[in-house]
């Protein structure tokens, strides 16, 4: 209001010494100076009101970035029309995984239809972010006016902060409990498997021979030893001593984006850590995690997958208010439950899950929740999982 106000009384000022310098002082020059301040911010005007629908806005950077490394982001200005622009402002934003970036860009087309420029942003913190261009101005090329254009702005495009992951320690408690509860259920299933031989000694589950890449779990090594060749059981045999994995990263409607992010961050380090320790550990696991459309469920045995399963999860926006959605109806020997939030809603989410030997769930850092007993945080002093 008060620069506005200021605009108006710098007007009234010129047209005052305008009109005294007019009727008073030299008339012929005054006409002249009239002729000089009024026709330029009216070409101005109409050059902008022109350009307002007549400018074509797009952006583009490399879908993934590591953290505390710059991403390069490339926005082209196109012209519609014949007519030159003047000036056309560009206010590009970036979301609270980068640094914050309130930068305006200039630019103008007269002969060219097409130009662009670049600019560098810094990915500060894990996880889903969007580089997208909030607001384009179509000014005169005096300054005094710009029209905001409303329509044809480019949709945001999603980027992946790749955070590091810590090498989590063999030795951590959580580790050893999960691959107890798959070792028992393995036994468990073997015992099961030996009720099912036929005549011709061949196990109930089916068999193929191992090739180079199979995880070293599936091998049944009695089968192995008869045959005289490694042999390896079909997912479906393993299923039930593959411990589940879901990653639920929940943000409340209200909760400060940055702190939210954070956390996020934490929470997928946590995850993934944890996943690529027990894959190299041969121990093959299912890990399920929300997205903007549905729950996706990835089978990891390969600590090498766990890298394009994170870049599958960095791809996905983080919904405000949604939970994972996960219905899981056969039994799993282990569940780990990652959350950045154990309240009574997750409770809920965790019910959908058949039958569990045990539950564990791991947070973001130490907090305590009466909802669950068992809670864990991953210490990165020591990259080692603790209760809290």
């Amino acid at each position: 209001m008060i620069k506005k106000l200021g605009t108006f009384v710098s007007i009234a000022a010129i047209a005052f010494i305008l009109y005294i310098f007019t009727f008073f002082i030299e008339g012929e020059m005054g006409v002249v100076l009239i002729a000089f301040l009024i026709v330029p911010p009216i070409v101005s005007f109409l050059f902008a009101l022109y350009a307002r629908k007549r400018i074509m806005v797009s952006i583009f950077s490399d879908a993934y970035v590591k953290k505390g490394s710059m991403l390069e982001v490339t926005v082209t200005v196109e012209k519609t029309g014949k007519l030159p622009i003047a000036v056309a402002e560009i206010c590009p934003k970036a979301s609270e995984v980068f640094e914050k970036h309130s930068k305006k860009y200039r630019l103008s087309l007269f002969s060219e239809r097409k130009a662009k420029f670049t600019f560098s942003i810094n990915a500060e913190i894990g996880g889903n972010g969007e580089i997208s261009v909030c607001d384009v101005f179509s000014c005169g090329f005096l300054g005094f006016v710009r029209f905001r254009i409303k329509s044809g702005l480019p949709a945001p495009i999603s980027v992946g902060v790749i955070p590091e992951i810590p090498d989590v320690k063999p030795s951590s408690q959580l580790l050893r409990q999960i691959s107890d509860a798959v070792l028992t259920s393995d036994d468990n299933d073997e015992n099961d498997t030996e009720m099912l031989f036929s005549s011709n000694l061949t196990p109930g589950y089916e068999h193929r021979e191992y090739v180079q890449g199979d995880p070293l779990k599936r091998i049944n090594w009695k089968l192995s030893s008869k045959k005289q060749k490694l042999m390896v059981r079909l997912d479906e045999a393993v299923a039930s001593v593959q411990p589940l994995v879901a990653l639920d990263l929940y943000r409340k409607p209200n909760a400060d984006p940055v702190q939210a992010v954070l956390q996020e961050e934490k929470l997928i380090c946590s995850v993934i850590g944890l996943v690529k320790a027990l894959t190299k550990q041969g121990i093959s696991c299912n890990l399920a995690c929300n997205s903007a459309e549905e729950t996706a469920l990835e089978s990891i045995d390969d600590p090498d997958y766990c890298d394009i399963v994170l870049l599958k999860i960095l791809a996905a926006k983080v919904v405000p208010g949604q939970r994972i959605d996960i219905n899981f109806s056969g039994s799993v020997c282990s569940c780990v439950a990652a959350t950045t939030i154990p309240d009574g809603s997750f409770s809920g989410v965790m019910k959908n899950i058949g039958s569990v030997s045990n539950l564990s769930v791991i947070i973001p850092e130490p907090a305590v929740y009466k909802e669950f007993s068992e809670l864990w945080y991953l210490d990165y002093t020591d990259n080692v999982f603790k209760m809290v």
